[in-house]
């Protein structure tokens, strides 16, 4: 009862200057941390780092100054925004962490809980004194935007509702979710766009860092940034501990990896570095886990190629084309299209197009991250294509134990995405047939068609036989090169994983890493992200 009288009566008091962060004041000694919205072990840990920035920054080999702007939301991101913003604080830089107030990204806020948030999260950072100053940008309305900015907001909430909804083909006319979430995502993109725009205009910065940089609000401060033509930093963790991707000017889930392999594409592999390679791949073959990776790939060891052939009821006198899809909506799929409309729509002309060929076998791998998506599923795509799926189509659910690696070594050649399935394929001399831009596209190892004819008239080349059934061996070489690079250069190391931050910092606490051996690892990596160029010929 008591709750169902506050419920209206918080509605209107959070109109009202002053009185939700009144409310927080009187009432947090006696509250829980807000559960979606947890800063308690920040908070206890910004003291003692920003004691340790004053101490231990005059031991330290100071950076150029630069004046850097960080921008983050959601309550993890904003714990690890802060720990980098004391790091680079510590080089010597003049730092400013930009954030907002946000539990998630797909619910309307009521303004009274919005507001109180808002005092919790400037409380907590008050914490860290002046050693890293927090602009909280949720009550900020900026100004109206340049039409320029309004597209581009437009666009990056399009795709914030596919990756929110894990599906490609929206209708916002016949689908009221569909509209109701677009017209959110719009608004507080457009509000961050202008609140941003408005930072970024009135003060100087140098550079501005920012999470991601594809999906959400970081894209939106992405594109901001892109927009005003300040340099920007995006940065994102995989699945290596101690290690970052991070990029320059550029969305680092696009894995633009051009610069690097213009650097040392052309270097040989090292026998310690062919070694070490192969100890990983024999490890994602295996389903192990393998020094900093932190996932294990398959779920089951391989049973053998031709096992796997009985298993599934394959007929060894047809070739056998492996397709491996990306989860739908997935942020390393969205927007890399090259001459289809995206994954679901090329994964539907490709089955299509199969089952008028029952002169070869099509086994469709659907991702097995999709187990964990809620979204549009590869096999209601594959259904809705083909209603009645022809016997020599194969779909292999994301929930299947089998072991991809097993899929490979029956394959006469296959067909990906974005996936990174297509570069192994090509590591053991399997042509591999690319429709999606993805970051090994283009490396000399893999079919890039930029058409659907030429995708068709590929894959015809390769059933007919009018093409080679295997990569030679400078292009398998290649995709070596390409792969070392990618799992072994591309990731730069970084002394705190996002997923894994507080065990990391427990191992390797703040203070450890701001002494001169400490910080010595990871000086490259901090000196990139504070707008220094990158040059991977330096740290290989």
């Amino acid at each position: 009862m008591r709750e169902r009288f506050l419920l209206p009566v918080k509605w209107l008091a959070g109109a009202l200057p002053g009185v939700p962060e009144l409310y927080w004041r009187w009432t947090h000694d006696r509250l829980d941390p807000y559960p979606d919205f947890k800063l308690d072990r920040l908070a206890a840990a910004l003291p003692g780092w920003s004691r340790a920035v004053e101490r231990q920054s005059r031991g330290l080999e100071a950076e150029p100054p630069k004046r850097v702007a960080i921008f983050a939301f959601l309550h993890w991101w904003i714990a690890h925004a802060a720990s980098l913003g004391l790091v680079l604080r510590a080089l010597g830089h003049e730092v400013s962490l930009f954030g907002l107030s946000y539990r998630d990204w797909w619910v309307p806020n009521e303004p009274f809980y919005l507001r109180q948030r808002g005092a919790y999260l400037r409380d907590v950072m008050s914490l860290g004194g002046s050693t890293l100053p927090f602009i909280d940008l949720t009550a900020d309305r900026g100004r109206g935007l340049p039409t320029e900015l309004e597209q581009a907001m437009a666009a990056q909430s399009e795709i914030d509702v596919q990756y929110t909804l894990q599906r490609e083909d929206l209708d916002f006319g016949r689908h009221e979710e569909q509209a109701a979430l677009y017209s959110l995502r719009l608004a507080r993109n457009r509000r961050l766009a202008g609140a941003l725009r408005r930072m970024l205009t009135r003060e100087r910065y140098d550079a501005l860092i920012v999470p991601n940089g594809s999906i959400l609000e970081f894209g939106a401060a992405y594109r901001v940034a892109r927009y005003l033509g300040i340099p920007v930093m995006t940065y994102e963790f995989g699945e290596q501990r101690q290690r970052v991707w991070l990029a320059q000017d550029d969305e680092v889930m696009r894995h633009n990896t051009d610069p690097l392999w213009q650097a040392l594409g052309e270097r040989p592999l090292t026998p310690s570095q062919a070694d070490r390679l192969r100890e990983l791949y024999a490890a994602r073959q295996g389903g192990r886990l393998w020094e900093n990776f932190a996932r294990q790939w398959q779920a089951t060891p391989p049973k053998g190629s031709q096992a796997l052939r009985h298993e599934l009821g394959l007929d060894p006198q047809r070739p056998v084309v492996l397709l491996a899809t990306n989860v739908v909506g997935d942020s390393l799929a969205l927007g890399r299209q090259v001459f289809s409309k995206g994954m679901a729509d090329w994964l539907e002309q490709t089955a299509r197009f199969f089952a008028e060929r029952p002169q070869v076998q099509l086994v469709v791998r659907v991702h097995p991250g999709e187990l964990l998506s809620a979204g549009q599923p590869s096999v209601e795509i594959l259904e809705s294509a083909l209603p009645e799926l022809p016997e020599h189509v194969v779909v292999i659910p994301p929930e299947s134990k089998l072991n991809t690696y097993d899929l490979m070594d029956l394959a006469s050649f296959g067909l990906v995405y974005t996936t990174t399935v297509g570069m192994e394929m090509a590591m053991r001399g399997v042509p591999v047939i690319v429709a999606g831009q993805t970051h090994y596209r283009g490396k000399g190892f893999t079919l890039d068609p930029a058409s659907w004819d030429e995708y068709f008239a590929l894959i015809d080349r390769q059933i007919e036989g009018k093409a080679p059934d295997r990569l030679d061996g400078t292009q398998m070489e290649l995709a070596w090169r390409y792969a070392h690079l990618f799992f072994f250069v591309f990731p730069r190391p970084y002394p705190w994983h996002l997923r894994s931050m507080w065990e990391d910092l427990d191992e390797r606490p703040m203070e450890a890493v701001l002494t001169p051996e400490g910080i010595a690892p990871f000086r490259e990596t901090f000196k990139a992200l504070s707008g220094d160029p990158l040059r991977w010929d330096d740290v290989a």
